[in-house]
C-alpha cells in the first residue's frame, strides 16, 4: 500500500463520519458543565488537558501499542487479554457501555466488509473501538504513531464538538481549541509509549464521578 493511500487511511479512521456513534458522548462533561465544574473555553481546556495526560498518556494509546502488537503478532489471547484489562479500566457502566457500543458499532462495519470473521478476533475486536482501530491499523500498514496521533486527535476533536454544545463556546473558539490542545499531543505520544505494564492505568476521580453523575442526570444530550 503506498504511502498515499496509508494516509487516506488513517483520515478514514479519525473521521467523525466514522459510524461508532461517537457523536453521541460527552464521557462525563455533560455533568461537569451543569455541576459548574466547567466553565469556559479556559475552563474546559483544563478539563481535556487532564484527560489528555491521564486518559491518553496513561490507558488508551499505551493500550493501542499492545493491540497492535498483538494484531501483528497474530496473539488473539494478547489482544483480548488487553482488550478486557481496557473496560476494567472505564470506570463507571456508562464509560464501560460507550467502550462496548463504539466497538460493535466498528466490527459491524467489519462484517460489512467480511474482514476480521474468525469468532475468536471477532469478539475481541467488538469489545472496543481502540481494538478495532488497532487491527485495521495493522491490515492497513499504518505506523503505529502516526494512528495513534489521528486516534487522539479524532478523540480531541469529539470533545470540543461537545463542548460546543455544552458549554458552550463558539467555531473560532473551538479551533483555537483544538490547534492549542493538539500541541500536547506528540509529547504525550512519546511518555505513553514509553510507559511499562505495571505502570498502565487512567484515574481521574472527578471524571468518574462526573461519568457516575450523568447516568441519572435529569435532562441530558448526551450518552455518556
Amino acid at each position: 500500500m503506498s504511502v498515499e493511500l496509508k494516509l487516506l487511511r488513517l483520515l478514514q479512521l479519525a473521521s467523525p463520519n466514522l459510524p461508532v456513534g461517537g457523536f453521541t458522548y460527552s464521557q462525563g462533561l455533560e455533568w461537569a458543565v451543569e455541576a459548574g465544574w466547567v466553565q469556559g473555553a479556559a475552563g474546559f481546556r483544563d478539563w481535556q488537558l487532564q484527560q489528555l495526560h491521564d486518559t491518553l498518556g496513561c490507558l488508551d494509546w499505551p493500550l493501542l501499542a499492545r493491540l497492535y502488537q498483538a494484531c501483528r503478532d497474530d496473539d488473539v489471547e494478547a489482544f483480548a487479554r488487553w482488550s478486557t484489562f481496557l473496560l476494567a479500566n472505564r470506570e463507571t457502566a456508562e464509560l464501560r457501555l460507550e467502550e462496548r457500543q463504539r466497538g460493535m458499532a466498528l466490527a459491524r462495519l467489519l462484517d460489512g466488509w467480511q474482514w476480521c470473521q474468525a469468532p475468536a478476533w471477532r469478539n475481541a475486536v467488538a469489545m472496543s473501538q481502540l481494538g478495532g482501530m488497532a487491527w485495521l491499523g495493522v491490515q492497513w500498514d499504518i505506523p503505529l504513531r502516526d494512528l495513534a496521533l489521528g486516534h487522539g486527535f479524532a478523540w480531541l476533536e469529539g470533545a470540543v464538538m461537545a463542548g460546543v454544545k455544552l458549554v458552550p463556546f463558539g467555531q473560532q473558539a473551538a479551533q483555537s481549541l483544538l490547534r492549542d490542545l493538539s500541541e500536547a499531543l506528540p509529547g504525550v505520544l512519546e511518555s505513553a509509549l514509553a510507559l511499562p505494564d505495571e505502570e498502565l492505568g487512567g484515574g481521574l476521580p472527578l471524571l468518574a464521578i462526573a461519568s457516575a453523575r450523568h447516568e441519572t442526570q435529569y435532562t441530558r444530550l448526551f450518552r455518556s
